[in-house]
């Protein structure tokens, strides 16, 4: 196969000034110019020759986003490109998202203007209980929620991708997933991201089930260049590819993950595969300063709490979130969001929320009202009930995508920390998540990001986690912008950013959205993250003099993936943020 697209010549001249626009940003903010100039050609990559003018795609990775553009090359929309995208990326970033996790796609029909979220969220299986997590003294098994068998909750990708491509496809599911089998079959050369990852994660990888025969080299971490095989991941894709979803959920590919994930611990049963549900939710739509938004719905807290922190600044004129005195409003506002995430929001098939409320505006109004514009509110303010730990995973992966007809997604999805369960199922290929661990096991219990949540979102056989994967299309007078990033909780936060910023914006330009600096309240615990030598001394000093207490983070953090289309021409563009080589998209 060919190489890996990176460090390869830009096909077109457009290319190379969106290059040199994010060389110039990432040095700006300090980053590294080998990774600058890597990231510029992946942000460049939707600029390439012989793709559709009027179309656009960013994902994390220049394969999935040049493979998407050759779907719609060939005649597909923007929901068979999104199949493709996700197909990809299951190969080519195993150790973020894959066939063997979930996550939601955001979807927009223009010839009708249909918006629905695809719910593919994992599913606890039905034989899961609360023991297999925590003790007879109420205290955590360590391990139990990561790493095994009993950290997988049921895939989800496998029948969303299924289902975008039978329900608001053009193309068959061979053609869609064609470039993945080959990439999977034939291999690819690992970049310098994968080669990171794998080294953070050589342990879990050397320990895991199948794990080191495939993503090792030799038993140590690949280098970067390292040709990565995936033959039997590519035998799962061609049974998807020719009988749909139930070449995952049924038959001889449903009997290797079974008798995969019982060996490593778990407790799956052919029926919790067989009965998996896709599952249609309207998304959550609300307004502000004139543009429309749409966001994911529950069981993804992203759009309820988008909405909430929104309604809640409308009180408030916010110029630049950056700014010291509109951060502390800024903030103040997660604060207010996230402690009504903690205690209201979970999964709706299972639980009772009251999403009307907590999006209304006037209620926004009435938490507006309790915010000091000099003084941080301390947390014992806010703070009503006790509340459980529940930890949620940084490591996801989105794209966006607009074809030129105006059909767009957002896509996030995830199989949770690095390399998931560390669990290959039989021979099936599949890396398994480990989403088990984004449920709640119990009032004040430790947890691993610091991300509390409530009765709501505590483990039961069928349910799904709750999760802050926000796929958002923003829509104004200049057209309509896709976004959406990971990052666990701060997906949310960096969301906001990103709509505020792009409201601010008189002319369209998606890389300092998309490169633009970042911080994060979560009302739990009560410190704003800050990204390290993004805030000046004086930003500092003058939200510490408010009562807020900062804590530097060890590095950037985030992956966003945006596009937007214009109203005014119908030309479209697409940004990669530059973070994305740190780690993972950290």
């Amino acid at each position: 196969m060919s190489k890996h697209p990176v460090g390869e010549p830009l096909r077109a001249s457009r290319g190379i000034t969106a290059a040199r626009r994010a060389w110039a940003w990432a040095r700006r903010l300090g980053w590294r110019p080998v990774v600058t100039l890597v990231f510029a050609l992946i942000a460049a990559s939707a600029d390439a020759a012989e793709v559709p003018a009027r179309a656009a795609i960013a994902s994390a990775h220049p394969l999935a986003t040049d493979a998407g553009y050759h779907i719609l090359q060939q005649g597909g929309n923007a929901f068979d490109a999104a199949v493709t995208v996700a197909a990809v990326l299951a190969v080519v970033e195993p150790y973020s998202a894959g066939l063997g996790g979930g996550g939601f796609w955001l979807l927009h029909r223009a010839i009708d203007r249909k918006q629905i979220m695809v719910d593919a969220r994992e599913t606890a299986p039905a034989a899961i209980t609360l023991s297999m997590y925590v003790d007879s003294d109420g205290v955590p098994v360590s391990g139990a929620t990561l790493r095994g068998g009993k950290a997988a909750g049921i895939p989800g990708v496998p029948a969303g991708m299924a289902h975008l491509a039978r329900r608001y496809g053009k193309l068959t599911m061979r053609q869609l997933l064609a470039p993945a089998i080959k990439l999977a079959r034939d291999g690819f050369n690992i970049d310098s991201r994968f080669a990171n990852v794998a080294k953070v994660r050589e342990g879990l990888l050397r320990g895991g089930v199948n794990t080191a025969r495939i993503f090792l080299d030799n038993d140590k971490a690949p280098q970067q260049g390292h040709l990565l095989r995936q033959p039997e991941l590519a035998a799962t894709l061609e049974r998807i590819a020719e009988h749909g979803r139930d070449g995952f959920y049924r038959g001889a590919v449903a009997e290797s993950l079974v008798s995969g994930v019982n060996a490593a611990g778990g407790v799956w049963q052919a029926s919790d595969l067989a009965e998996y549900k896709i599952v249609e939710r309207p998304p959550v739509r609300f307004s502000y300063r004139g543009a429309t938004i749409v966001s994911a719905a529950l069981p993804s807290s992203g759009g309820v709490t988008l909405a909430q922190t929104l309604n809640i600044l409308e009180s408030y004129k916010i110029a630049d979130a950056r700014d010291p005195a509109s951060a502390h409003l800024v903030i103040e506002a997660l604060r207010r969001a996230f402690q009504d995430r903690l205690r209201y929001l979970g999964d709706t098939d299972f639980v009772k929320v009251p999403v009307a409320k907590l999006v209304d505006k006037a209620y926004a109004l009435s938490r507006a009202a309790s915010i000091n514009a000099n003084l941080a509110t301390p947390i014992d303010a806010l703070t009503i009930t006790p509340l459980a730990a529940v930890a949620e995973s940084y490591n996801t992966t989105h794209y966006s995508v607009i074809d030129a007809a105006g059909n767009r997604v957002g896509a996030t999805l995830s199989i949770n920390s690095w390399f998931g369960a560390g669990v290959v199922a039989g021979d099936t290929g599949v890396l398994l998540n480990n989403e088990i661990d984004d449920f709640s096991l119990g009032a004040g219990l430790p947890n691993l990001y610091h991300l509390l949540g409530g009765e709501a979102n505590a483990i039961a056989p069928h349910k799904r986690p709750l999760s802050s994967m926000s796929p958002t299309f923003v829509e104004d007078s200049k057209g309509v912008l896709v976004i959406g990033a990971p990052g666990g909780s701060r997906i949310i936060s960096m969301v906001l950013f990103g709509i505020i910023d792009y409201l601010n914006q008189d002319r369209v330009d998606l890389l300092p959205i998309v490169t633009a600096p970042r911080y994060h309240h979560q009302c739990w615990p009560d410190v704003v993250e800050i990204e390290p030598g993004s805030f000046p001394d004086a930003w500092r000093a003058s939200l510490e003099s408010k009562g807020h207490q900062l804590k530097e983070i060890n590095r950037k953090w985030g992956n966003m993936q945006a596009v937007f289309k214009s109203n005014s021409d119908g030309s479209a563009q697409a940004a990669s943020d530059p973070r994305g080589f740190d780690l993972g998209g950290y």
